[in-house]
């Protein structure tokens, strides 16, 4: 992989990494909650050479709907100032592969906070690494009866503690420098908003 800027400002993370053939190169992350597209410019220009690269990549959701807005015009704006390509990928892939890579038991499901009482949920397995099944999102108790046992990893596993206190959970945010563990082909989404349900609103018929 070329020398490549990796954005993440899909969920209360605000995170970003020069990585360049499997190595780090430079990081900074901060769980802001709020206020990514204050801090998010600062943080790339407090990376080495002001964070220029080779390539961006960033995360496209699903999460917060502005936090992913901003890292994606972000990515786009220093892709087309620097002439470089913007790809992106899935803020579930980046945190099971990390989890995956911390020794939590495959198959295992990220559970993502999603808003309006929902989680953003799925399954990914290792060796190879893999998605089981497609992005969804659901209410807790339906994630915790799709859960069936596995361990989950993720910031909404705070909603299904409280309803089953012998789960695995761990809960965990994206993290920018661990694009360093997805494989190829899981970094090559379009930089579009994947946001994981359809909107509130709706267009008059």
């Amino acid at each position: 992989m070329p020398l490549t800027l990796v954005i993440d400002t899909a969920t209360a993370a605000c995170s970003v990494a020069l990585i360049e053939d499997g190595r780090v190169i430079d990081a900074r992350h901060d769980v802001v909650g709020r206020g990514h597209a204050e801090r998010l410019v600062p943080m790339i220009a407090d990376l080495a050479d002001g964070g220029r690269a080779e390539a961006i990549l960033v995360d496209v959701g699903p999460g917060s709907f502005t936090g992913i807005r901003v890292g994606i015009a972000a990515a786009r704006g220093l892709g087309l100032g620097w002439n470089v390509p913007v790809a992106g990928y899935s803020s579930m892939a980046l945190v099971a592969a990390a989890a995956l890579a911390r020794g939590i038991a495959s198959p295992l499901a990220v559970v993502l906070e999603g808003g309006h009482g929902e989680v953003f949920m799925q399954t990914f397995a290792a060796s190879p690494f893999a998605a089981l099944d497609d992005l969804a999102s659901r209410r807790p108790d339906a994630a915790l009866e799709a859960l069936a046992g596995k361990p989950a990893v993720g910031s909404g596993t705070r909603w299904l503690a409280p309803l089953d206190a012998a789960l695995m959970l761990h809960e965990a945010l994206p993290v920018a420098a661990d694009a360093i563990l997805l494989p190829e082909a899981f970094t090559t989404l379009p930089a579009r908003p994947l946001y994981g349900r359809a909107p509130d609103a709706k267009l008059p018929s």
